[in-house]
């Protein structure tokens, strides 16, 4: 790694250890219901929207309620945002006039932005309205993130009550993580990244004229849209001439400030944030990479006061954090090695900008191969999706890091909420082998954990690896499948597999060499994702009913720390054995075998 990814790393880390404590703190008291000074106007704005809604904010529910809530509220928006999809050519603020988006495509979109997904199957400025754009994907960007937020709220809940029937209550815990939280910090976001030139606005989209026309071939098609061939199976070209470029507009910043702070990823554009009106400059990049990681890392905290020991969530974000830099030194490095291929030919026959070593392909030259990994690393571990360049056109060995961020779990430092509730239950099965180890019975934060958490534990951590491992078989298995691959081999495997992957793990960023705006991939992916998101959250919000029903067990002399450096290591040692393990034939048939390949000559 160059000194200048030391650096930037080292900047992104400094900045975001600096916000864990406050933020969480913050958090925290928000969602325990504590006053905040200088936030009246929000409370009388709570109070109202309770009063309208008819919500009792005293009242409490059990998991099971609790868990029904958030599925129809979720099932309900989803309904919503498939209607508004399907009815956006007859909706204001269409001043382009985009068609209505078919069924296939409007299904997966709506389930993509539910789950905290943002897989984005279309091209986002040729299909959606500025009302679709704001009304339904940000909304969703805002309601997808509080919802994760809130489910681990009710399992810290679940490990800080003794004999409680109750949870917390879905409604209250939504409003105030959106109303207190997500809002405020979006708001400041937008604002900034407006005054750094990212767009905000409502203007049609502009034809300007080009300062040199640009010459370039196109494939000829007939009127079924298929390529036309010559006598001898060649493609039949015509030259086209550019003289102008449409320059599309919209209320960008926005959308970008909670696509990164919520870790939903789904970009304004096709090119997302390496679009420069969605991430013009440096210090948008990094503004961009913090506001990803900022929510997630903070939770860790919340987490330990929350519990009444603040080294629980130091322990957690301990190891997060040794993960993370492991992870992107890997990244960093492969890309900074470069091709061999290219090298092999002679640094005399290369551009100067390849001398240097490294491999630029599919990476914008604003921010390079450290602004680049770094950016690709942490929306991978999180469960962002964003993007500011192509992994499919990463060396084998990087584009395997996000891939296997995602394969983790995405727990480092993992969406918000989601992550953190991750984390936690590698925790519980992590004191649970300890405790076989030893003879004891296992028990975490004094509360004991039994065949019941154990269950509902594996439930929420195989159910990823099934149905991701499972997709990907059937789409290998069937031409529907193959058809979206656009590099035979290996390659297109790792295309393949990177998809299910991204979905089943609620990400929702792709290698972008795959065609997934198909029947077949649009119905399995929003199948994948939601499965991969709702099926965990109910296994842990049962996890959080059963403990908060359990009582307290005193610390004793045979209590197994949970804070030090031995718990660390333990939990690393689960998220990479129990959490990745299953993966690793999939990825030695994927970039494993293709690294190999073009290492052997």
């Amino acid at each position: 790694m160059t000194a200048q990814s030391w650096g930037l790393l080292a900047l992104f880390l400094a900045v975001t250890l600096l916000a864990v404590k406050p933020l969480g703190l913050y958090m925290a008291r928000v969602m325990e219901g504590e006053p905040i000074a200088g936030l009246g106007a929000a409370a009388r704005l709570e109070a109202l929207i309770y009063r309208f809604c008819g919500i009792d904010p005293a009242g409490q529910m059990g998991w099971k309620r609790y868990a029904i809530a958030l599925l129809v509220f979720n099932a309900l928006g989803a309904l919503l945002l498939y209607a508004l999809q399907r009815a956006q050519y007859w909706l204001p603020l269409n001043p382009q006039h985009f068609a209505a988006v078919p069924p296939d495509s409007a299904f997966n979109t709506a389930v993509s932005f539910i789950t905290n997904t943002n897989w984005q199957s279309y091209t986002p400025e040729t299909t959606m309205s500025y009302l679709t754009q704001m009304a339904g994907l940000a909304v969703q960007n805002f309601l997808s993130a509080a919802t994760g937020i809130v489910v681990a709220i009710a399992l810290i809940r679940g490990l800080a009550r003794h004999s409680a029937r109750t949870i917390g209550n879905f409604w209250v815990d939504l409003t105030r993580v959106t109303l207190y939280v997500l809002l405020p910090i979006a708001t400041v976001l937008a604002l900034v990244l407006v005054s750094q030139g990212v767009i905000q606005n409502f203007s049609p989209y502009k034809t300007v004229n080009l300062l040199q026309p640009v010459t370039y071939q196109q494939p000829r098609v007939n009127a079924a849209g298929q390529p036309l061939t010559s006598a001898s199976g060649a493609p039949l070209m015509r030259t086209l001439t550019a003289r102008t470029q449409t320059l599309p507009m919209g209320p960008v910043a926005s959308q970008e400030a909670i696509k990164e702070l919520g870790t939903n990823g789904g970009g304004f554009f096709n090119a997302n944030s390496a679009h420069p009106y969605e991430n013009p400059n440096a210090l948008t990049n990094l503004l961009e990479m913090l506001a990803i990681a900022l929510i997630p890392a903070a939770l860790t905290y919340a987490f330990g006061y929350m519990v009444g020991d603040t080294r629980q969530g130091w322990a957690v974000l301990a190891a997060m954090v040794i993960m993370f830099v492991a992870l992107y030194a890997v990244c960093n490095h492969s890309e900074q090695r470069g091709n061999p291929r290219l090298a092999a030919l002679g640094v005399q026959q290369l551009p100067s900008s390849l001398q240097s070593g490294g491999n630029m392909e599919g990476k914008e030259v604003r921010f390079g191969i450290a602004g680049s990994t770094l950016f690709a690393t942490i929306a991978t571990t999180t469960s962002t999706g964003a993007v500011d360049s192509m992994h499919d056109s990463y060396m084998p060995l990087g584009g395997m890091v996000p891939l296997f961020d995602m394969m983790l779990g995405e727990v480092v430092f993992g969406g918000v909420g989601s992550g953190l509730y991750s984390m936690l239950i590698f925790a519980l099965i992590g004191v649970f082998i300890a405790g076989l180890m030893i003879g004891r019975t296992p028990e975490y934060l004094g509360k004991k954990i039994e065949a019941f958490e154990m269950k509902m534990s594996a439930i929420a951590i195989l159910v990823m690896p099934f149905i991701v491992l499972t997709g990907a078989a059937i789409a290998v298995s069937i031409a529907a499948g193959r058809a979206g691959t656009a590099n035979p081999g290996a390659h297109g495997f790792s295309e393949i597999l990177y998809a299910f992957t991204s979905a089943g793990n609620n990400n929702g960023s792709a290698f972008a060499g795959i065609s997934a705006d198909t029947t077949f991939y649009n119905t399995a992916l929003g199948v994948v994702m939601w499965l991969g998101r709702f099926w965990p959250i109910v296994a842990v919000l049962a996890i959080a009913g059963s403990l908060a029903a359990k009582k307290r067990i005193p610390v004793s002399a045979g209590t197994m720390p949970t804070h030090g450096p031995t718990f660390i290591a333990l939990l690393i040692g689960t998220v990479l054995l129990v959490g990745a393990l299953t993966f690793v034939p999939a990825l030695a048939l994927g970039p494993i075998v293709e690294h190999l390949m073009l290492w052997s000559h």
